[in-house]
């Protein structure tokens, strides 16, 4: 293979991993958006869409493993696919979280805490996913400890959030299964939001390692 072929093999990689990463984003905005409506048949969509991204992580797997095997590529496109291999693993990951958000749309009572934001901190974790995959597409190593600070501070809206549901549950004058099943609905959609957010920070890592050799986020 020419050496042109074998960076056009690299460049349609990467594009193919922004377009999963669009796909992958669109799916929490609609199980957000299902939350927050209740729309039922929106959050339906997602769940049976989910197997649209396994199949792309799927090809995408393909790619990289053929990349590797037959190129053995050497210093920077081996970190570029090595890299590309694990960010598509953590977009699967946000797409199984998209699927629960949707399954706890259908179940959710609005009423019970309406002080706490999730459509707020849902929004955040899918922007900071986005500037992740925006770094990953320019090499903005620069951006990615950026990522890394505001998920921090998602984190603490997170743990805020959590802490305020479990202190009215402490005060509820009575504990019935209905209270207890949506009190453990809405902690884990904050959970599972929070961990969006733990992929993003991933994303960055990698992209960090790709672009400047930097294993300082890994972890």
């Amino acid at each position: 293979m020419s050496r042109n072929a074998y960076q056009q093999q690299l460049y349609e990689l990467r594009e193919k991993i922004l377009e999963m990463s669009d796909v992958v984003c669109q799916r929490v905005r609609r199980a957000l958006e299902a939350y927050e409506t209740g729309d039922d048949a929106l959050a339906e969509r997602v769940i049976e869409g989910d197997h649209e991204i396994n199949q792309l992580y799927l090809d995408l797997e393909s790619d990289c493993v053929e990349l590797l095997a037959l190129q053995q590529p050497v210093a920077g496109d081996l970190r570029f696919i090595a890299s590309s291999f694990k960010i598509i693993t953590d977009l699967e990951r946000v797409g199984d979280l998209a699927v629960n958000l949707a399954e706890y749309a259908t179940q959710s009572t609005h009423e019970r805490y309406p002080n706490v934001d999730v459509s707020h901190i849902g929004t955040e974790t899918v922007l900071l996913l986005e500037d992740a995959m925006q770094a990953y597409a320019t090499d903005d190593s620069a951006a990615t400890h950026e990522i890394a600070a505001t998920d921090d501070e998602i984190d603490a809206l997170c743990e805020r959030a959590s802490r305020t549901i479990i202190q009215e549950l402490l005060t509820a004058e009575s504990s019935d299964e209905q209270l207890l099943e949506d009190v453990s609905r809405i902690l884990l959609t904050i959970r599972d939001l929070e961990r969006v957010g733990d992929h993003a920070v991933n994303v960055a890592a990698r992209t960090l390692y790709m672009v400047d050799n930097d294993e300082t986020l890994l972890y």
